[in-house]
């Protein structure tokens, strides 16, 4: 199996919820027998049900469980569409790989099959262990479904969504990320000069998608075993059609296969936040960019978004960036890729929203805070695109507010937007 079919079973898992009710389902028919097994065994008459009684019982529980299961799917299917309506379509994959969310399909799955079961071995002799089993399950399920519509409900409101965005940030930013910054660390996050020496150029031959991941650690192996460097050519998070490059190989004592050098990346509908940084603050910002459009209106929202912001930008600027290149066993370098710098990530999580919400005293008040804080929480090498940033925001204060009094309280920091100290 290749690495991209093993990210591909792995991100399936995470975000499918038919494998979790199918894993339950096949639970469910294996406890089963077992719990019968442990009723002829054991004797215990917990209940003491009649079988009419237990059939009664059993068959209202296998209804009920059956319209829970119809309801969680439908409230969530429904909720998310509220939500990637009024926040952003990005969010979807995250709320349905939520842990709750794959819970409560799985618990509900779980009771509804072994209820099923037990109805069905209902006969003259009634299995009371197997039956008040089955209704034990059913009373915790009503506690499951209630918990789960108060974390649903709850969980996509845009702070608790941005809360829940940004703590899988700072875990991809660590899992990219992982070394500290430093003055001996190389941070310049840009690729090396190719090698200038003739390349094979390897075409995508796949169905259109974005780059979701690759494995620099195959690729790695692949040019250390043909004596050859290996160029990526889009970035995790790019477009790519059938037909554009992926790859260039430079040198090589042998032909690299291109299905294995293929393997080594993986392509998808859309980006995922496994090795893509990025994507954090592009939902973020996205989110944010339509709080303050003209339909909606909302700079409070903006506003909770750059509080995450700041948060994921000061966690980043003190991690050394990728410098792009991936090395073998000896130190040589063996494979090259493209890997945005801190400007990267400062431009992306701050213009598009000076922008959106140019005109907007919150904004810019909060705006103002961030660069602020960052500034002086980050290394001297940090600050320059920082001050860039920061000379920009003044520029679009000085152009929209050509009140004194309004272009004031504009050029003050608040980290609450409006509200916060006037001083």
């Amino acid at each position: 199996m290749t690495w991209e079919r093993r990210y591909r079973l792995r991100h399936w898992i995470d975000t499918s919820l038919v494998f979790w009710a199918t894993l339950s389902l096949v639970t469910a028919l294996f406890c089963a027998p077992v719990v019968r097994y442990l009723d002829e065994q054991t004797g215990w008459t917990p209940f003491g049900y009649t079988p009419d009684g237990a059939r009664a019982l059993l068959s209202t529980l296998v209804s009920s469980m059956l319209t829970f299961l119809v309801f969680v799917l439908s409230a969530t299917l429904i909720v998310v569409q509220l939500a990637s309506g009024q926040l952003t379509p990005r969010v979807i994959s995250l709320v349905l790989g939520k842990p709750g969310v794959k819970l409560a399909l799985g618990t509900l799955t779980f009771t509804y099959t072994y209820t099923l079961s037990a109805l069905g071995r209902v006969e003259e002799n009634v299995p009371h262990l197997h039956v008040g089993v089955a209704v034990v399950l059913n009373l915790l399920c009503i506690v499951v479904f209630f918990v789960f519509v108060q974390q649903l409900s709850v969980g996509l409101r845009p702070a608790s969504l941005f809360l829940f965005v940004a703590e899988r940030g700072r875990e991809v930013i660590g899992d990219v990320y992982p070394l500290a910054y430093g003055p001996k660390e190389a941070d310049d996050g840009r690729r090396g000069p190719p090698p200038e020496r003739t390349a094979r150029v390897v075409e995508f031959a796949g169905r259109s998608g974005v780059v979701m991941a690759f494995s620099a650690g195959s690729l790695a192996r692949l040019a250390y075993a043909a004596d050859a460097i290996i160029e990526l050519v889009p970035q995790v998070g790019d477009s790519i059609a059938r037909g554009d490059p992926l790859f260039r190989v430079f040198g090589g004592t042998r032909e690299l296969s291109s299905d294995a050098l293929r393997g080594c990346v993986a392509v998808g509908p859309e980006r995922t936040l496994t090795q893509d940084p990025r994507f954090v603050f592009r939902i973020l910002v996205d989110v944010a960019n339509k709080a303050l459009s003209p339909a909606i209106n909302d700079p409070t929202t903006a506003v909770l978004a750059l509080d995450q912001i700041d948060s994921l930008l000061l966690c980043l600027g003190k991690r050394c960036l990728d410098e792009g290149v991936a090395r073998d066993q000896d130190g040589k370098v063996r494979v090259v890729y493209g890997t945005p710098d801190w400007p990267d990530f400062v431009a992306l999580a701050v213009s598009e929203i000076r922008q959106y919400g140019d005109g907007s005293i919150q904004v810019a008040r909060r705006l103002r805070a961030v660069l602020d804080h960052l500034i002086a929480a980050l290394p001297e090498a940090r600050h320059p695109a920082l001050r860039q940033e920061l000379a920009m925001l003044n520029a679009a204060v000085a152009r929209k507010f050509p009140d004194g009094e309004d272009r004031k309280r504009a050029t003050v920091a608040d980290n609450q937007g409006v509200g916060g100290s006037d001083a």
